[in-house]
């Protein structure tokens, strides 16, 4: 056992304890960050206070919830927004909170596209990224049950229906998640638990693999310029703080970051006050009614360019139904951007977008579609609508199977 002296005060008596100065040197303020990045290196941090937003707000919520079909429209839309003190604000937060999760989710996934991040021993973080990217769409697929509308009911039974899909054992699959035949009180408790316990502690766990796996490769630059980060350090602690190419993550770094999420937070609560509507679908303030199909079925904003692509095959080809056509153009959606790492051929230019002849269309070209798909995944499949959602699916489709050939062309290329 190391020797206990008398403590100096409050921290030196956790110190000893706990080793919490260490901690804060090895993970705060001898943690080097390059000083060459913008303000898109302030989203990881947006988003972890966006995710408290959410764990606050929801733990408030849950107070007058009541995940019961029979109770749980009334629990929301009367209880919680009209009866509840501030019930309506938290509501409001929530809900916008999980709008704006994804669209910064977004922005952190293209920034790191375009910057190469997922390259280069950065392998890791990519895939811890995607992981936390599939958790969180879980987490709102579960909470977006949980009001009991027409759209939280019409939409679980699309979304549990699809593992139908699945080879000999589909049928049963969709039981199991349902815990019924068909989307019912046992499909609802289940998704509650789903939703305030199990992954919520998933996305923590994976939050901090996410932060551990920056550790190693460190976080990459807007040049993607590789230096000796000891070497560099030294000359920060040395006063040489102009000539180092680092900062600390505590003070300098993180103080950027806390202007950055300010500035967000005010756009925010903007939004919570003023402009919540864009996150609550009208249709879904009509209670739960199996027998009355909605007109047009869709999910939430985050989630149209993947059901785009999952509709947008809606014609047999060669015997095969398109059901299982757009399933399986589905999953691989859903795949591609996990194995983004291994399908860029070129490992030796990690420099960003604009700096790679080829890649630096492709890039733009991914975005321009998913941004058709998630604009036609909002309306209705008909007509012209169809076949534009059927172009921008195999587009989509398309560019990832192109990318390993055309990143390999631009490696040689850089070669000579």
């Amino acid at each position: 056992m190391a020797e206990i002296r008398k403590s100096e005060g409050f921290i030196d008596w956790l110190d000893q304890r706990l080793a919490v100065k260490a901690f804060i040197r090895v993970m705060m303020t001898e943690y080097w960050i390059p000083k060459n990045i913008n303000f898109l290196w302030a989203m990881g941090v947006v988003l972890v206070v966006l995710f408290g937003v959410l764990l606050v707000t929801g733990l408030l919520l849950l107070m007058y919830y009541k995940p019961d079909i029979n109770l749980a429209f009334d629990s929301v839309n009367y209880t919680i927004m009209q009866e509840v003190e501030y019930g309506w604000l938290w509501r409001h937060m929530h809900g916008v909170a999980a709008s704006a999760t994804f669209l910064i989710i977004y922005i952190h996934l293209f920034t790191g596209i375009y910057y190469g991040s997922y390259k280069k021993g950065r392998e890791m973080i990519w895939i811890t990224g995607m992981v936390l990217f599939i958790a969180f769409s879980a987490e709102a697929f579960s909470g977006y049950m949980l009001p009991w509308g027409q759209m939280s009911y019409w939409a679980a039974q699309v979304i549990t229906n699809l593992f139908s899909g699945i080879p000999v054992i589909g049928d049963d699959v969709v039981i199991w998640i349902r815990g019924d035949y068909v989307v019912a009180d046992a499909t609802l408790t289940r998704f509650f638990m789903l939703h305030v316990v199990l992954l919520p502690l998933v996305i923590i766990v994976v939050i901090a693999v996410h932060f551990y796996s920056l550790r190693f490769p460190h976080v990459n630059n807007q040049e993607s310029e590789v230096f000796d980060f000891e070497i560099e350090s030294n000359k920060f602690l040395e006063g040489r703080k102009k000539e180092s190419k680092v900062v600390p993550f505590w003070p300098v770094f993180l103080s950027k970051d806390f202007f950055v999420v300010g500035f967000f937070m005010t756009l925010f609560f903007a939004l919570v006050c003023y402009q919540f509507d864009f996150a609550m679908d009208p249709i879904n303030f009509e209670p739960a009614n199996s027998m009355k199909t909605p007109a047009h079925i869709y999910p939430e904003w985050y989630f149209l360019w993947n059901y785009e692509v999952l509709r947008g095959f809606f014609f047999d080809i060669e015997g095969m139904a398109a059901m299982d056509i757009g399933l399986i153009a589905f999953v691989i959606a859903n795949i591609v951007f996990m194995i983004l790492p291994f399908l860029d051929r070129n490992p030796m230019n990690t420099g960003p977008a604009h700096k790679r002849p080829v890649f630096k269309y492709w890039f733009w070209l991914l975005v321009c579609d998913m941004i058709v798909l998630t604009v036609y995944g909002k309306l209705p499949p008909t007509g012209v609508n169809a076949w534009v959602g059927f172009v921008a699916a195999v587009l989509f489709l398309g560019l990832f199977i192109a990318l390993p050939f055309i990143t390999k062309h631009e490696a040689k290329g850089d070669a000579q």
